[in-house]
């Protein structure tokens, strides 16, 4: 965007613009959230049919993000919504009004549009903050205090929270200020009045999965797992239960079970969900045992490994048995399709952990090309695996397997490339550092990190690409979500 950011200039031009592009909008029949990348493109085309100048861009990417969450906030109940105002809208050196914590303490003086505004968001049961900056909504979302935000806010700090607000896929709308500055600023108030105002009989909450977390943590406590897996009668199982309530984010149970409830909408996770949740796990903490072994390393979790604690021999029985353990809870829910889902993923990972073995054995230089054909087979399908498993879990989805494969590939290959650049000085497996110093032997570690940054970037906009057509709000959210907190 090399020209200035403009906005309409007449509250004529600026709803007539709305009205058009709510006709835009629903022509494409899109599911939010979307990402910048889409929404840049649709505003690009939309300027490109009206014949408008470039400066727009930034002001028809807002809006066009308002007409895709409009009608869902509509059906959320009015005290699961937040007004959010500048402070700038008071009356500069006349606003007697204080800072707290949470932003200003309005005196209602009847100066400035601040006080009607959160009387008209109060009458309808929402809440009201006028304090600067997006990081506020997102904690009071990721709390679930509120489920959708209206915002009003100048362009350009628009343009610095819209990235935080796209990524975590908040349900929002944002009204931009009409002028620049941070002084006795305006703002299409009756605009602002229609979106409080929106509703729909049908009301709708939207799924939270803070209380799936907490339910996944619960099941790999001892006692729960010891329901499921069986009391350890001998030394064997009770390292396996020991290894299995260890650290970790315990990410690959959460997926299957949140894919799960955003297709199904269950809150209550059945049994089968249950047993493949702890089954995905067992393949997970076996490997990780295996992967302890191959590499040679004494600790995990700030932890001696099973290796150092019983020597290679007894930690690859270890891990043999926490497989046989998942392949078992897996026959128990009748349903072959979780079997040969989790049979193709170890298959898949056992390929890319003997390239790397070969490579380990036989060090050569190798290029770009290597390093990914190995993170595909080996940190791919740990990723695709949990996600097919929370589908298969349910009925009539298939579908959506060519798109979540799409997806998995390209978070497990940005996930992989955030791990090995965190690690810039490691140099003893076929790393995506180690390939780069190959190709490149002139470049600096910062050029490297600048080049895995940009590679990260890249496969992180290609996993949200991968989600463009997928007609399912809770699903395209949670993934959405799941980007964001795992490439962090």
């Amino acid at each position: 965007m090399n020209k200035p950011t403009q906005i309409p200039d007449t509250l004529q031009e600026r709803m007539t613009l709305r009205r058009a592009l709510r006709d835009f909008v629903q022509a494409k029949s899109l599911c939010p959230p979307v990402s910048l990348k889409q929404l840049e493109a649709l505003a690009e085309e939309f300027m490109a049919q009206k014949e408008m100048d470039g400066g727009m861009l930034p002001w028809l990417m807002v809006e066009i993000n308002n007409q895709l969450w409009v009608d869902i906030i509509a059906t959320i109940p009015h005290d699961r919504r937040l007004l959010m105002l500048p402070k700038c809208l008071s009356k500069h050196g006349e606003c007697r009004g204080e800072y707290d914590e949470y932003g200003l303490l309005c005196h209602r003086c009847g100066r400035c549009l601040i006080p009607d505004l959160q009387d008209k968001a109060e009458q309808l049961g929402s809440l009201s903050l006028v304090a600067e900056g997006f990081t506020q909504v997102i904690e009071l979302i990721e709390n679930h205090v509120v489920d959708a935000v209206i915002g009003v806010s100048c362009l350009d700090s628009l343009e610095k929270a819209f990235p935080l607000l796209v990524s975590h896929a908040v349900p929002g709308l944002a009204i931009p200020l009409n002028d620049d500055g941070c002084i006795n600023t305006h703002v299409d108030d009756s605009y602002v009045a229609e979106l409080l105002s929106l509703t729909n009989p049908e009301q709708h909450t939207l799924l939270q999965y803070e209380a799936t977390r907490q339910q996944i943590d619960r099941w790999f406590s001892r006692e729960e797992l010891e329901c499921v897996l069986g009391h350890p009668g001998n030394k064997t199982s009770e390292v396996c239960l020991d290894w299995m309530t260890r650290g970790g984010r315990r990410w690959r149970p959460y997926l299957l079970c949140a894919v799960y409830q955003s297709i199904t909408g269950e809150t209550l996770l059945n049994e089968d969900v249950h047993r493949a949740a702890v089954a995905v796990e067992c393949f997970h903490k076996a490997s990780l045992i295996h992967d302890d072994i191959e590499d040679g390393d004494m600790t995990r979790y700030d932890q001696p490994t099973i290796n150092a604690l019983y020597g290679d021999a007894y930690a690859i029985n270890v891990g043999d048995a926490l497989l046989g353990m998942g392949y078992r809870l897996l026959t128990l829910s009748n349903n072959m399709e979780l079997v040969r889902l989790i049979a193709e993923a170890h298959a898949s990972l056992c390929q890319g952990q003997g390239q790397e073995l070969e490579w380990i054995s036989n060090p050569r230089p190798i290029g770009l090309d290597f390093t990914l054909d190995i993170i595909r087979h080996k940190t791919v399908p740990a990723f695709e695996v949990s996600l097919m498993l929370g589908l298969a879990c349910t009925s009539n989805h298939r579908h959506l397997r060519p798109m979540l494969h799409d997806y998995s590939e390209a978070l497990g290959i940005a996930y992989q490339l955030k791990d090995d650049l965190e690690d810039i000085n490691q140099d003893r497996s076929p790393s995506a550092i180690f390939a780069l110093r190959h190709e490149h032997p002139d470049w600096s570690d910062e050029a490297v990190k600048g080049e895995l940054n940009g590679m990260i970037d890249q496969y992180k906009q290609k996993a949200l690409d991968a989600l463009n057509d997928l007609d399912s709000l809770e699903l395209k959210r949670l993934l959405y979500q799941v980007t964001e907190k795992i490439l962090k």
